[in-house]
C-alpha cells in the first residue's frame, strides 16, 4: 500500500446540549471578535444568537452576518468577507449546515491568503493556514465541519467551483443534536442520503484506505439504521445523535479517500439549476454505483458496503447479485425517507445533458471514482436518472 496521509479537525464536541462547552475552549484559545457566518432563517429563529451567547460566555464579542444562501455564490462569500474585514475578527463562527460551513472556509482562506476566492478553485491552491473557524453544524450530513473541502457556486459560469485544501480544516467542530430535532422532514432525508453518498463514494474511491473504509462503512450502517426514523420520528434525539456522529465519520472518510462521480455529477446539476445538493447525490447515487460495478471489479468493495447495509447473503453473492442488490437496497432507502427518485422530478432539461456532462467531466471529484468515464457516459448515466 503507498503512503497514506490523514487530516482531521483539531477538536470536536458531540451530545445535546454540548455548545455550552465553547465558552471554555474560546477562553483557552484566546479568542475575542468572531462573525458568526449563518443563513436569514437561523438568525430570526434566535439559534445564531443562542450560539453568540456561548461565545459571549468565552469572553469574546460577537456579531452576525445572515445573508448565507443554499449553494453559496461568489457573491456571498466577497459580502462575508467585507463584513469580517470591518469588523477585524480573529475567527469565525459558522452556524448552519454545509452552506454556512463552506461560506466561512472560502471567507477564512481568502482573509489569510489574500485575492479572490475563484483563485483557490482546485487543489491545495493556498499557502497559509485560513483564520480559525468554529463550525456548529445543525444538519446531520455534509460533513463540512470535518472535511477540507468547501464548493462555491460561480454564478457567472453557472457551476460549481471544488476547492480541496488542507488549509481550510476546522478549527472546532459542534455537533449539538438540539440544533438539529427541529429539521424539517425532507432536509434530514436530503441531509441523511448526502452523508450515505460520501460513505459509499469513500469505499469505492480510488485513494480509499483501511481507516477511511473503516470509519465509512461504520457510518452506511448507522444512516441505514437510523436514518429512517430521524425522518419519521424528528425529536428521537437517540436517532439524531447517532446520525450527527454517522454524517461525521463519513466525512472523516470521505475527506480523505475522495468522493467520485456521483458528486461531480450532482455539483454541474446545482451549479445550473440550484438545486438542493443532497436530494441531486441520492438521485444519481444508485446508478452510478451500478455504471461503477459494471465497469470496475469493485467486488470487495460492494461486498462490503452490502454487508454494512445488512442485506441478507451478502457473504455469499456473486459479484451481479451483489452489486444489483446493494444498488436495489439504495433505491428502496431513498424512496423509504421521501426522496424525489427522477431528475425528471428535479426539472432538469435533457437538452443540458451534454452541458451538464462537460462540466462534470472537469469537476476534480471526478479523478477520485474507481473508473475515469467519458462524456458519453456521464450523459447515458444522467439519462437513466430520468
Amino acid at each position: 500500500m503507498s503512503e497514506v496521509r490523514l487530516e482531521a479537525v483539531t477538536t470536536s464536541f458531540f451530545g445535546y446540549g454540548c455548545i455550552d462547552m465553547l465558552s471554555a475552549e474560546i477562553k483557552k484559545r484566546g479568542y475575542r471578535r468572531s462573525l458568526i457566518v449563518t443563513d436569514s432563517f437561523l438568525y430570526k429563529s434566535g439559534t445564531a444568537d443562542r450560539v453568540g451567547q456561548a461565545i459571549l460566555g468565552g469572553d469574546a464579542e460577537y456579531a452576525i452576518f445572515y445573508l448565507v444562501t443554499p449553494n453559496p455564490t461568489v457573491e456571498v462569500i466577497n459580502e462575508c468577507i467585507k463584513a469580517a474585514r470591518a469588523l477585524d475578527v480573529d475567527f469565525l463562527t459558522a452556524v448552519g449546515g454545509g452552506s454556512a460551513i463552506d461560506t466561512a472556509k472560502a471567507v477564512s482562506i481568502v482573509l489569510a491568503n489574500g485575492g479572490r476566492v475563484e483563485d483557490y478553485e482546485g487543489a491545495n491552491r493556498s499557502l497559509k493556514a485560513g483564520m480559525p473557524v468554529v463550525a456548529v453544524n445543525t444538519t446531520a450530513g455534509t460533513g463540512s465541519e470535518v472535511t477540507q473541502f468547501y464548493i462555491v457556486t460561480d454564478t457567472v459560469k453557472h457551476s460549481k467551483m471544488c476547492m480541496v485544501d488542507v488549509n481550510c480544516k476546522i478549527a472546532i467542530a459542534i455537533n449539538d443534536t438540539q440544533f438539529m430535532v427541529s429539521m424539517p422532514k425532507g432536509l434530514t432525508a436530503a441531509t441523511g442520503m448526502d452523508a450515505m453518498t460520501h460513505a459509499i463514494e469513500a469505499v469505492q474511491a480510488k485513494t480509499a484506505n483501511p481507516l477511511t473504509n473503516k470509519d465509512a462503512l461504520w457510518a452506511i450502517t448507522q444512516i441505514n439504521n437510523y436514518l429512517p426514523t430521524a425522518v419519521s420520528t424528528p425529536d428521537n434525539v437517540q436517532a439524531r445523535d447517532m446520525m450527527s456522529y454517522a454524517q461525521y465519520t463519513a466525512g472523516m472518510a470521505f475527506s480523505n479517500s475522495g468522493v467520485g462521480m456521483v458528486h461531480a455529477m450532482a455539483h454541474a446539476l446545482g451549479g445550473k439549476y440550484n438545486l438542493p445538493h443532497g436530494i441531486c447525490n441520492a438521485v444519481l447515487l444508485p446508478y452510478i454505483m451500478s455504471y461503477n460495478a459494471s465497469h470496475a471489479n469493485l467486488e470487495t468493495q460492494f461486498r462490503s458496503i452490502a454487508c454494512a447495509l445488512g442485506i441478507n447473503g451478502a457473504y455469499t453473492m456473486d459479484y451481479n447479485e451483489l452489486s444489483s442488490s446493494a444498488v436495489n437496497h439504495i433505491k428502496a432507502l431513498s424512496a423509504q425517507v421521501g426522496i424525489t427518485q427522477t431528475l425528471n422530478d428535479l426539472k432538469v432539461k435533457r437538452e443540458d445533458l451534454r452541458e451538464l456532462a462537460a462540466t462534470a467531466m472537469k469537476d476534480l471529484c471526478m479523478q477520485s471514482n474507481p473508473v475515469m468515464p467519458t462524456a458519453e457516459d456521464v450523459v447515458s448515466v444522467y439519462e437513466q436518472a430520468f
